[in-house]
């Protein structure tokens, strides 16, 4: 979080600076929006899947919207797409270990959601 600290020392930074210090933040946001891709990256955690154990992991995804986010994993180098010449044709899907540089992220979003969950049912009871 030096970042942060960074920008909370100087105050105010001119807009170029500012920019210049979120512009990595909204390209990682810009590869990762959205509600599924996180939690994609989450279920492969384990290992090589295919399609259908991926949804049924991830709860509530459409098998047209895993389709969509499994290519544009594909496409950001997060994911690996392996077709086997089998019959029927299987095909599995991995992270890259590219994707795996992910895991500080993913681990410590997980870490923090957990405390929000709990300060949520804090609040509610």
């Amino acid at each position: 979080m030096a970042i942060i600290g960074e920008i909370t020392e100087k105050h105010r930074l001119s807009s170029p600076e500012c920019k210049q210090q979120m512009m990595p933040v909204q390209d990682a946001l810009d590869i990762l929006h959205g509600k599924w891709k996180l939690l994609i990256l989450m279920s492969l955690s384990t290992g090589p899947m295919r399609f259908k154990e991926i949804q049924r992991q991830v709860e509530g995804i459409t098998a047209k919207m895993l389709s969509k986010e499994l290519k544009d994993l594909e496409i950001n180098e997060l994911v690996q797409r392996t077709v086997y010449d089998t019959i029927p044709v299987a095909v599995e899907y991995t992270r890259t270990p590219y994707g795996n540089s992910l895991k500080k992220v993913i681990d410590e979003l997980h870490a923090w959601g957990v405390q929000h969950r709990k300060r949520v049912m804090r609040r509610s009871n």
